[in-house]
């Protein structure tokens, strides 16, 4: 019997990218680590963020072999691109990604970690992006990670060290301009950013 609806589905169970691929639901979903997390609708600020981030990365990457891609875009999340779908347990979908080795793009999306993440926060959503999500791209080697806080018109940055852990770089706030090793030469300006 398909699966129609989040419903059906038992939120105790543990599941693969590959029953993933079999439901026909129509509610946003994520699997960390082999559990079920429903997504929430983005609102209206939350999508004009993403659309103007976008935007400055797409001009930035313009002559770039990396790439910009926005939710919906399956990010399977491991340190082994060979792996069957059977035995991914992590499938996220960032609001934006940056991915720069071609290799790890396929049909579907991403097979294991992009360069950069970008999560928007939404109400509801902050332990998931701020603790799980973390510790998951943490994990699987994405080299940043922006938490956009669109409340208080802030970003927060992560960059991996050279252990493997992430390190916060101090908050930025509206009016600000980030950089990004990850984007050489681009600048993105908050006051731009959270102009919706």
């Amino acid at each position: 019997m398909p699966i129609t609806s989040l419903s059906q589905l038992d939120p105790q169970a543990n599941y693969t990218y590959a029953d993933y691929l079999t439901w026909q639901i129509q509610e946003r979903v994520e699997l960390l680590r082999g559990k079920i997390r429903q997504m929430a609708a983005p609102n209206r600020g939350h999508q004009g963020i993403s659309l103007n981030l976008s935007r400055m990365f797409s001009t930035a990457l313009l002559k770039s072999p990396c790439k910009v891609y926005a939710a919906p875009f399956d990010v399977r999340l491991t340190r082994f691109s060979k792996l069957k779908n059977k035995e991914v347990t992590t499938v996220v979908q960032p609001d934006l990604c940056v991915i720069c080795d071609p290799e790890k793009l396929d049909v579907r999306g991403c097979i294991g970690a992009p360069d950069l993440v970008v999560e928007i926060l939404s109400p509801g959503n902050s332990k998931t992006e701020m603790k799980d999500k973390f510790d998951l791209y943490e994990e699987a080697g994405v080299r940043e990670y922006w938490l956009v806080y669109p409340g208080e018109r802030s970003v927060q940055i992560f960059q991996l060290n050279e252990t493997g852990r992430y390190i916060g770089l101090r908050p930025y706030v509206d009016g600000d301009t980030v950089t990004t090793p990850i984007v050489p030469g681009m600048e993105v300006v908050l006051a731009d950013v959270f102009d919706i």
